[in-house]
């Protein structure tokens, strides 16, 4: 994505018979983009992303990493969230809380 690069991990569960049933996520941003206050704006603004999508849309029982890129200061947020939702569905961890496994409904024009 132009505005992030997304890492997912699977979580080994602590024990045997249970399964892991919450996500962490780590914030890194290279000495490429800018010094240090324009890599802790582009954590700042990646960690605010996270917060609207994250919790909602990400598969429990993963580790997270999300990378800041040269494009992250200069994206709109918008953009940036879109960013993180297309990264979380190009990874196969995108869950809609909505859908309770019934098929999606189609809307007539």
């Amino acid at each position: 994505m132009p505005g992030l690069v997304l890492q997912a991990q699977e979580q080994p569960p602590l024990d045997p018979g249970a399964a892991a049933d919450n996500i962490r996520v780590g914030f890194t941003v290279s000495r490429k983009v800018g010094n240090s206050v324009v890599r802790n704006r582009a954590r700042r603004r990646l960690r605010a992303a996270a917060d609207l999508v994250l919790k909602e849309h990400a598969a429990d029982g993963h580790d997270y990493v999300i990378i800041g890129r040269a494009a992250t200061l200069g994206r709109n947020f918008v953009a940036l969230v879109g960013d993180l939702e297309s990264a979380l569905h190009k990874l196969g961890k995108w869950q809609d809380p909505t859908n309770d496994n019934r098929p999606a409904e189609r809307e007539r024009i």
